[in-house]
């Protein structure tokens, strides 16, 4: 199998505080389709992908970020990868719900091997979601 052609999922467990809030803002505000549950946990399928909410309050939140073209990116992160089109409907969608980012929605690197369009935010739980897109998707890996 080509990692050009075919990309095999991962699989990522993160903590939550209320398995609620994580079902309201990973499968509502996301849109991310739900899996297998229990009163503990509940897993997505992030982007084909699958992700899973543990219930663990005590774990929750980010807590150093880095720099990066100028901003402190959260160290501790996830995300997708989407269509530039894609990318621009939940940046869209995400403003209109008021959503509170940590790094809104721009381009970095620009004209640069790399050049992105990112925004991160913070799940209920205080997990930091990044969300990014290429114009050219050969370039995700340029040095």
């Amino acid at each position: 199998m080509s990692s050009a052609t075919a990309r095999i999922p991962f699989h990522l467990a993160f903590p939550v505080r209320d398995i609620a809030e994580a079902r309201a803002f990973y499968g509502e505000l996301l849109g991310c389709p739900e899996g297998r549950s229990a009163p503990e946990w509940v897993d997505f399928d992030f982007y084909g992908h699958q992700i899973v909410a543990h219930l663990a309050p005590d774990e929750c939140g980010h807590r150093q970020s880095s720099a990066v073209d100028g901003h402190d990116v959260p160290v501790r992160h996830f995300g997708a990868i989407l269509p530039m089109d894609q990318w621009q409907l939940m940046a869209d969608k995400l403003v209109a719900r008021g959503t509170k980012f940590v790094i809104e929605p721009y381009v970095r690197f620009k004209g640069e091997p790399g050049e992105q369009a990112t925004m991160f935010f913070l799940d209920p739980s205080g997990n930091a979601i990044e969300m990014k897109s290429f114009a050219d998707l050969s370039s995700l890996f340029a040095r």
